[in-house]
């Protein structure tokens, strides 16, 4: 029996999230699917996080035991061979027995586009949230200075979270423009249900003049949800990366 460390990417568009559920389809549920076809057996599948219907992922890790004969390379190859278009298996390999890919994370990179254009693309509205006025990006990123330390971020999650503990430690949080596209990048140990998507509906809200920076030390620690911004929508938001 050895341990099994996969780093996948997929287009969260046709999920219900990762986790496991009975109204719809999900991530975890299709990567098993190809995992029982290639081990004979449905093995349990340990994710990093969760993430809701619609969000997107470049890079998710989770781990599975299993008595697999097969070099990781072939493991990984066969995986692949039986996921659909928009899941990929990217990396595998072996990991010690005690290793976790939820608890043994150190911290998590979140990316959160926005298309500021008047424009439709295509090509881009599965990935971002189309907004047509100008945004001014100064204005987010003074928001954006004041979140990053250590915060009670519960006004910064919707009422859907699972945990009592909502102090969180934000280590980076800016936001950057690279011709239509503005992007809001976001590391910390952690993350609450809909934490990044509330933070970019509150930039977004700053943006509009809707919301002083100034205020944000007064919002934190209102604990009054309807003081931040409104959740942005779930197609915008990737996992970038994950930290052990």
């Amino acid at each position: 029996m050895k341990r099994i460390l996969l780093t996948i990417s997929y287009d969260g568009t046709a999920y219900h999230g990762w986790q496991v559920q009975p109204n719809g389809i999900t991530v975890q549920q299709v990567l098993q699917d190809a995992l029982e076809k290639i081990l004979g057996v449905r093995p349990d599948v340990t994710g990093c996080s969760r993430t809701d219907a619609g969000v997107h992922a470049r890079e998710f890790c989770c781990h599975l035991d299993c008595e697999e004969k097969f070099p990781d390379e072939a493991f990984l190859s066969g995986v692949n061979s039986f996921l659909p278009d928009d899941i990929a298996v990217v990396d595998c390999k072996t990991v010690s027995p005690d290793f976790h890919a939820r608890y043994a994370a150190k911290g998590k990179t979140y990316v959160y586009n926005i298309l500021n254009s008047k424009r439709k693309d295509p090509f881009l509205s599965r990935y971002s949230w189309r907004i047509e006025r100008p945004l001014d990006i100064g204005k987010m990123n003074s928001f954006c200075e004041k979140i990053v330390g250590k915060h009670d971020f519960y006004t910064f999650s919707s009422s859907g979270r699972t945990v009592t503990d909502t102090v969180r430690t934000v280590s980076e949080c800016y936001v950057k423009r690279e011709g239509e596209m503005v992007s809001l990048y976001i590391t910390g140990d952690g993350f609450l249900y809909n934490m990044v998507r509330i933070v970019t509906g509150t930039a977004v809200a700053v943006s509009d003049g809707k919301i002083n920076p100034e205020d944000t030390e007064k919002i934190l620690s209102s604990h009054k949800r309807e003081l931040a911004g409104m959740t942005a929508p779930a197609a915008g938001l990737v996992l970038q990366k994950v930290y052990y």
